[in-house]
């Protein structure tokens, strides 16, 4: 049996005459940029994540670096965030000519450790003139940047009491986890100042390309994105901001509209997938070898972007899945800590325990909506062969 970590051609296949028909739209119309899809996508996306306004954006990447320029984040700032996260979490502060600087996260949801957080405000950290300054670097802390990984909200409760106490804005990256929520039914992006999203193919919700876009309940927020991602410009040609071009194509915003309306049963596809794979590790009896990822708090969703297992033997189990011809995936096998172009922070591997620990043993199994019981069973049997050898 063959078990792809992810097929995207059955959900265009169930979708094609409306898709086909949306890009026949657009190329009909002969408008291209900013036009009516892109108004409507920003107008329906906003809703779904309990926003006010939508800003639909050329990547998940540059939505987050927006976002910072929103906020002028930039050169002597400080933004805190995780070192486990897809590298533009930490690169988009890097680029804006702000400071990463890297908490661990919890062991078990993945996600930047509230406590962390506390615990390096606390140790390295005053008040200087209203402004948090690292006594270390001497930088400004202007903000938090948390990340919804897998598509499990990160502890939002806390981290906004920590960011309101300290003044710190917060930019939520939730690029895996559109539609996520808390207990409280609160989701993704909702939270912090500004939410960011990707659109990218592999994404709950993706397009046929790079596609993103920023969410905020904030009116001059609002405004302020919608003129840094057409060069700070307002009226045309007249530029008050030094912005860039971060706009979102007309064609994939029909393509994501196509697509949003499914999005709910596709997300409790994945959800049911987890619930089977968590009950067949049960049954398995791989305790002490196999960890499944933690159960999601009660009433919170969780919407898998991905399903990631741990075990010490992730290696060795990776390429006897691909043996057996089951793909998967390491995210993510280097901590953004110990990556080569941060080095100048100064990090060893065993500044951020976890986030190494999970660098080592997590592995990504294949989770996308279609797939049937008998892979999902098969993916489960085949990881117990290697177990019982």
């Amino acid at each position: 049996m063959k078990v792809p970590l992810l097929d995207l051609k059955p959900q265009y296949r169930a979708l094609k005459a409306e898709l086909d028909a949306a890009i026949l739209r657009v190329s009909e119309s002969q408008h291209f940029i900013l036009g009516p899809e892109v108004k409507a996508l920003e107008a329906a996306t906003a809703a779904y994540s309990q926003c006010r306004f939508g800003i639909g954006l050329s990547s998940g990447t540059d939505a987050l670096l927006i976002a910072l320029m929103a906020l002028d984040i930039g050169a002597g700032d400080e933004v805190i965030t995780s070192p486990y996260t897809f590298f533009a979490t930490a690169g988009t502060i890097a680029r804006a000519g702000a400071r990463p600087v890297f908490v661990d996260i919890r062991p078990d949801t993945f996600n930047i450790s509230p406590d962390a957080i506390e615990a390096f405000i606390t140790k390295q950290c005053e008040t200087r003139d209203g402004d948090l300054v690292n006594r270390v670097t001497g930088g400004r802390v202007r903000a938090i940047m948390p990340v919804h990984l897998y598509g499990q909200v990160a502890d939002m409760d806390r981290i906004m009491a920590i960011a309101k106490r300290h003044r710190l804005r917060v930019i939520e990256d939730a690029a895996q986890a559109i539609g996520a929520a808390d207990a409280a039914g609160r989701r993704a992006c909702s939270f912090g100042d500004i939410g960011c999203l990707s659109f990218f193919p592999t994404k709950n919700l993706g397009a046929f390309g790079d596609a993103g876009a920023c969410v905020t309940n904030d009116e001059q927020l609002n405004a302020k994105l919608l003129k840094l991602r057409v060069h700070g410009m307002e009226p045309k040609y007249f530029h008050q901001l030094i912005g860039g071009n971060f706009r979102l194509d007309e064609i994939q915003a029909a393509v994501l509209n196509v697509k949003l309306p499914h999005l709910d049963s596709w997300s409790a596809a994945r959800q049911r997938n987890a619930d089977f794979y968590d009950a067949a590790f049960a049954r398995a009896g791989l305790a002490g070898a196999v960890t499944p990822p933690p159960r999601a708090a009660a009433g919170s969703r969780h919407i898998y972007n991905q399903y990631c297992i741990r075990t010490r033997r992730r290696d060795e189990l990776r390429q006897w899945l691909a043996d057996k011809g089951v793909s998967s995936e390491i995210y993510y096998p280097l901590s953004l800590h110990m990556q080569e172009c941060f080095a100048y922070l100064g990090h060893q591997p065993q500044d951020f325990p976890e986030a190494l620990r999970a660098s080592q043993e997590t592995l990504a199994l294949p989770i996308f909506p279609e797939l049937v019981e008998s892979q999902l069973q098969y993916v489960v049997d085949t990881i117990a062969a290697l177990f019982r050898q």
